[in-house]
């Protein structure tokens, strides 16, 4: 690795899942246009549905279905590494489907995959959401690389675990696909992430919802991308775009260099 180009899309996703595919595939192809290598998505592109469970009724077989159709051709039309948000997938359960991160290549093959594995859960303030209802939790700690660069990952509440990221380690990219609730994130989305920046001493990509969704519920946007030392080189608030940056590995190796933290951990993650 020398200088990767990085996007993280926002989309503010409906109701309808047509209407989220046409919007992917348009937003990947301006991302790729920017010159980007590799594109990440938001969680939940495929719906944001008038009640969580309908998702269920779209949920897909691994390797066969619309959505992941939709994904890998877009990564071999674009020419870019595609991480795909998440799609649901069909689980052991049929009252709840997992949550799940597949990435594409160039070539539009699926080259890894991660199933969402820490699930939200929140009540106050007038809202309540409890994905255990209609989501099955995965089991695995997730291992991808892309271009020869390890990359840990993550899905939206997973970003509140250290631990989960340090089972990763080592990794040099953190890719989060999020549809934060405006209310945890306007408290602690730009904090969380910076902190996995700095303590992992990586970049991290990460892709949002971000608006009014015609469900009513309200997304938090704010994608953005962190340097490993938590310098924020790009960031969307709200609303559809894309936000850019390069992942530096001359400035990867001088943080590391100058303060060499990861080498000084005594305890390892559990």
């Amino acid at each position: 690795m020398d200088k990767i180009r990085v996007a993280a899309v926002q989309m503010v996703s409906g109701v309808s899942p047509e209407a989220n595919v046409a919007a992917m595939k348009r937003l990947v192809a301006r991302a790729a246009e920017q010159g980007a290598d590799w594109v990440l998505l938001p969680e939940y592109w495929v719906l944001m549905g008038a009640n969580d469970a309908d998702k269920l009724a779209l949920a897909e077989p691994l390797g066969g279905g619309r959505f992941q159709t939709a994904l890998a051709e877009t990564a071999k039309e674009c020419g870019v590494v595609l991480f795909g948000g998440t799609v649901p997938l069909q689980s052991p359960e049929a009252c709840r489907a997992m949550n799940t991160l597949l990435v594409y290549g160039r070539d539009g093959k699926r080259t890894g995959l991660y199933h969402k594995m820490h699930l939200f859960g929140f009540s106050g303030l007038g809202e309540r959401y409890a994905e255990a209802d209609t989501i099955r939790a995965g089991g695995d700690v997730p291992h991808l690389s892309a271009d020869g660069v390890s990359v840990a990952a993550g899905i939206c509440y997973d970003l509140r675990f250290p631990e989960f990221f340090r089972r990763q380690l080592p990794f040099d990219v953190l890719m989060l696909p999020a549809a934060f609730t405006h209310t945890t994130g306007k408290a602690h989305w730009e904090l969380l992430l910076r902190t996995r920046a700095v303590e992992n001493q990586c970049y991290v990509v990460a892709a949002a919802q971000g608006g009014l969704h015609e469900n009513g519920r309200r997304t938090f946007g704010h994608s953005m991308i962190v340097d490993p030392w938590g310098e924020v080189l790009d960031v969307l608030p709200e609303g559809e775009g894309i936000v850019t940056a390069d992942i530096d590995a001359g400035r990867l190796n001088s943080v590391r260099n100058r303060l060499p933290a990861l080498k000084h951990r005594v305890l390892d993650a559990v």
